[in-house]
């Protein structure tokens, strides 16, 4: 039985309160598996977006799939990942300035990463005064 970290489904639920977009990029071997997750979690509809491939796509066609979908500039995401070249991938579309705020995270979103996400994302927005949350 599929089931969420323990933090993750309080902060999907305080997110969709506050009226703020959660999209999925992920790649996995069983993509129709992490789908079926997503159904019997019951979570499936509080994400705009679900970019799950099975192939080894790089993280950059998921974020621009993401924005094409929504409209929301890269510089108003906020992503979280578990593996490091995946955060080095996102940090390199800084440099061709789309600035995709990245957080690595150990074991899935939790409290503490959260709120470092938040901290990071406002430092780095702060310059920016017309992006879309």
């Amino acid at each position: 039985m599929p089931r969420l970290y323990p933090h993750a489904e309080g902060i999907l639920y305080a997110l969709r309160e506050k009226g703020i977009d959660v999209a999925i990029a992920s790649r996995s071997p069983t993509a129709d598996i992490a789908k079926a997750f997503l159904e019997k979690l019951e979570i499936k509809s509080m994400f705009v977006a679900q970019e799950i491939f099975s192939s080894w796509t790089h993280k950059t066609d998921h974020f621009q799939r993401i924005h094409k979908r929504t409209g929301i500039p890269f510089k108003s995401m906020l992503f979280f990942d578990d593996e490091d070249r995946n955060i080095e991938v996102v940090i390199s579309l800084q440099v061709s300035n789309m600035g995709v705020t990245s957080i690595l995270v150990d074991n899935g979103v939790n409290l503490k990463a959260f709120k470092q996400g938040l901290t990071e994302f406002s430092q780095n927005s702060g310059s920016s005064s017309n992006s879309k949350q």
